[in-house]
């Protein structure tokens, strides 16, 4: 499967579509698309991509369209890509897919399109956070693929695979509600424990030398973009809001077992939280 890439976003997860394309002999060419100056001179260094060019340039050259935006651009892009497409597959790797399922529902090259949500990302971002192996062994979501023309998601799905990626297709509505549980809470989690820290604990050099490993993993979410995860908490709102209203919830048992000196509770309660073991180990 030698195809021309078109990456629309040449950052963390569209660099790394870029690297792992490149490695495994799948890219005949890379095109890179990125508004941002700096980054598409620096996917260029990094030999990412064979050559920057316009929007318009990439959908006429390439048979594969990866787009690799934040959800916020994504969903003022995603009808215009699709206006100008006639046989290249469009693959969007957005985090949020109800909001973009209902833009495009109606568009007449829908067919075109494959929603996809690699199960993948670090803090990082920008063209050098870009990981060879990043996607290896992760899943993928595929969302609706009964609007999406056989031979477009045929060749989504030939290509995930060949990034070893386990493959889950699901409705877009049922991907926002569990992504909302999965990915989105720990991210304000991560956010409000830095922000938590930092107002309380005036001496940077206290934080930097008594962090823990277990601190370090817990806040380690809130160096992540905060252009790229406002709009994904802004499109997927009433998720996140149900989500974050059992996390409080779940704090608030916390605080009055300390506050009443319930020990034989709280000890309940993690024990209650070690069940997660049966999932993730």
């Amino acid at each position: 499967m030698k195809k021309n890439f078109a990456i629309v976003g040449v950052g963390l997860i569209g660099g790394s579509l870029a690297l792992k394309c490149r490695k495994n002999g799948l890219a005949e060419k890379i095109f890179g698309v990125d508004s941002n100056q700096e980054h598409a001179k620096k996917a260029l260094e990094l030999g990412l991509v064979d050559e920057m060019v316009t929007m318009e340039e990439a959908i006429q050259h390439a048979d594969v369209i990866a787009l690799a935006v934040p959800v916020g651009v994504l969903s003022t892009m995603l009808s215009k890509v699709l206006d100008q497409v006639t046989q290249q597959v469009v693959i969007d790797m957005g985090s949020t897919k109800s909001l973009l399922a209902g833009l495009v529902k109606n568009h007449p090259n829908r067919g075109r399109l494959v929603a996809s949500h690699p199960m993948w990302g670090t803090e990082y971002s920008g063209p050098s956070a870009a990981v060879e192996h990043a996607f290896e062994n992760k899943a993928v979501i595929l969302c609706d693929t009964k609007e999406t023309d056989e031979d477009a998601l045929a060749l989504a799905t030939a290509l995930f695979k060949s990034l070893q990626m386990r493959i889950i297709e699901m409705d877009s509505n049922d991907h926002d509600l569990h992504a909302a549980y999965v990915s989105h809470i720990s991210h304000i989690t991560s956010f409000a424990l830095a922000n938590t820290v930092l107002e309380k604990e005036k001496e940077d050099n206290a934080i930097f030398e008594m962090a823990s490993a277990g601190f370090e993993s817990t806040v380690r979410l809130a160096k992540s973009s905060p252009e790229m995860w406002t709009p994904i908490l802004m499109q997927n709102r009433e998720n996140i809001l149900d989500v974050l209203n059992e996390h409080i919830t779940q704090l608030r048992k916390f605080k009055s077992c300390l506050e009443k000196e319930n020990w034989e509770y709280l000890n309940e309660l993690m024990e209650k939280a070690n069940q997660i073991r049966r999932i993730i180990h």
